[in-house]
C-alpha cells in the first residue's frame, strides 16, 4: 500500500522536549554585522548641546584671555593698598591663572608686594582658587564633548592614571615647575578625577614650586643671597625630581 502523502494544512506544534537546535535552524539570521559578537563597539559622538557647552567654554577662556590687554594684573596688584590689598591680590592672581598667566611670574609678583611671609600662603590659596574655577568649568562645559574624543595610546593612558590613580598623578603633575597650570586643570576636568583628590594634590602640589618662585622674587633685589640662591636651587632639583618621577611612570611595552 502507497504512504500517504503530506496534507498542506497547519503544521502541528513540536512537542516540548523537541531539540532547541532543530527549531533554531528554521529560524532566519537577521544579527547584523554590528552585532556580532566581535564587532567593535561603535564610538560615541558629542551631543549638539554638549558642543554648544564646549563652545562656550572657550569663549569664556578666550574672554579671560583677552581681558589682559584691557588691564594689568600686576598694575592692579601694585595699586591694591589698605584692608582690601589682600583680597584684591588673591582674586587678581586666581584670575590670573584663569586667564593663562605663568604662574612663576604671579609667584615672583607675590613675593615682591607681600614678600615670604605672606605671600607663600597667598599664592598657594590664590592657586588653589584658580585651580577649583577652572575644574567647574572643564567639568561642566567641556567634559561631555571631549570625552569620547579621547583617543590613542598616550590620551587613553593619560585618562587611565588621572582616573585610578588621581592624587598621585596629579601630584606629580603639580610638582614639575614646567607643567603648564591651566593645562593640568583642564586635563584634570575632563577626565574622570574626583574634586577632592584633585584640590588636595593640587593644593599640596603647589607649595614647593610657589614657595619657590616667591622667595625668588622676594630676594630678586639682591641675587646673591642665600634665600635666591636656595630657591634657584630647589627649582632645579624639582624639574629633576619631576623628571625622573615621569620616567619611572611611563608606560612599559610588554616583552
Amino acid at each position: 500500500m502507497p504512504a500517504p502523502q503530506p496534507t498542506s494544512g497547519p503544521t502541528a506544534p513540536l512537542p516540548a522536549d523537541a531539540d532547541a537546535s532543530t527549531t533554531a535552524s528554521t529560524v532566519p539570521d537577521t544579527r547584523t554585522e554590528a552585532d556580532a559578537p566581535n564587532a567593535p563597539a561603535p564610538r560615541p559622538r558629542p551631543h549638539r548641546h554638549a558642543l554648544l557647552r564646549l563652545g562656550l567654554l572657550a569663549a569664556v577662556l578666550a574672554a579671560a584671555a583677552a581681558s589682559l590687554l584691557l588691564w594689568d594684573p600686576t598694575a592692579v596688584l601694585a595699586a591694591a593698598a589698605g584692608p582690601w590689598r589682600m583680597p584684591i591680590a588673591l582674586a587678581a592672581y586666581a584670575f590670573g591663572t584663569v586667564a593663562f598667566l605663568p604662574r612663576p611670574a604671579l609667584n615672583a609678583g607675590m613675593g615682591l608686594l607681600f614678600g615670604s611671609l605672606w605671600g607663600v600662603p597667598l599664592a598657594v590659596a590664590g592657586s588653589a582658587i584658580g585651580a577649583i574655577a577652572a575644574f567647574a568649568l572643564g567639568r561642566s562645559l567641556g567634559r561631555e564633548a571631549l570625552r569620547p574624543l579621547v583617543r590613542g595610546k598616550v590620551l587613553t593612558e593619560i585618562d587611565r592614571r588621572l582616573s585610578e590613580q588621581g592624587f598621585r598623578s596629579v601630584l606629580l603633575v603639580r610638582l614639575f615647575p614646567g607643567a603648564p597650570f591651566q593645562a593640568g586643570n583642564f586635563a584634570c576636568a575632563f577626565s574622570g578625577v574626583r574634586f577632592w583628590p584633585y584640590l588636595a594634590a593640587t593644593v599640596l602640589g603647589v607649595v614647593p614650586t610657589t614657595a619657590a618662585y616667591v622667595i625668588a622674587g622676594a630676594s630678586a633685589s639682591s641675587p646673591g643671597s642665600p634665600a635666591f640662591l636656595i630657591s634657584a636651587s630647589v627649582i632645579a632639583a624639582m624639574c629633576v625630581f619631576s623628571a625622573v618621577s615621569l620616567w619611572r611612570a611611563r608606560p612599559r611595552r610588554s616583552a
